[in-house]
This record gives structure tokens, sequence and C-alpha cells, in this order.
């Protein structure tokens, strides 16, 4: 686990301006690789005594993704996790518990993609795959 001051100089070389309520959301997302909704974030932060308001929790996550230090995944409509392990790799989502799980790149094959928009190219592929418990 980083330290705070180890945390701060994290943020400041992704160039991000450390304030204590960014680091209060910082040390809280990057001190393990985990997945958690702002939702989540929130209601730690509180657990743990904070008064980092709402909007500063959202704001500090956009700054975050926006500077690379966590990524946004979008896993249906208007939810979203923030991953602070930022490699490449894919996620599995259980649809009934909300949990996001991580899978390694190499576990999943790509045979072939798609023909490629006129004028883009690739920048990435990750894979999300939605699961359920069996119906018996």
């Amino acid at each position: 686990m980083e330290s705070r001051q180890e945390i701060a100089e994290n943020l400041q070389a992704h160039g991000v301006l450390p304030t204590p309520q960014r680091l209060e959301v910082a040390e809280l997302l990057l001190k393990r690789p985990q997945h958690l909704s702002a939702d989540q974030i929130i209601e730690k932060l509180r657990a743990d005594g904070s008064r980092v308001s709402k909007a500063t929790v959202y704001n500090s996550l956009k700054l975050f993704t926006n500077k690379g230090l966590i990524k946004e995944i979008s896993v249906a409509n208007r939810r979203r996790f923030y991953d602070s392990t930022t490699h490449a790799h894919h996620h599995f989502y259980h649809v009934e518990t909300g949990e996001l799980t991580d899978i390694p790149v190499e576990s999943v094959r790509m045979l072939d993609l798609p023909p490629l928009p006129k004028g883009t190219e690739e920048d990435g592929v990750e894979v999300l795959i939605r699961v359920r418990n069996k119906q018996i």
C-alpha cells in the first residue's frame, strides 16, 4: 500500500493537484487493485468520517480517469466502476451481485476483429463478460 506522500506524488506525476479531498478519494481507490462505484466510494469515505462532497468525488473520479490514474468501466446504462488497475485486462460482471472481477488479458484470445471504420486505428480491446447464477 502506498503512503499518503507516495499517492500525492503519483497524483502530481499525472498532472493532478493533490488537494486534501482528492487525496482522500485517491487513498481509498488506489490502496489496492479494486473496482468501486462512485456510490461505494462515497459510502466508504462517509464510514471513515470524511466530509468530501458527492460532487467532489465525481469530479475527482472524472479527473483521475482523464489523467490515466484509473479506468472507468461501464457495465450497464448508468452503472460504472472505477478500476485502480490501468493496464489492459478483461472483466466478468455478475449481473445479480453487481460484482466486477478481473480476467487476465492472456486468458481471452481474439481471433479476428471486424474492419475498423475508415480513418481509425485500434486503440485496444477489452472484453466484458456478463454472468449470472445458473437457474436450476
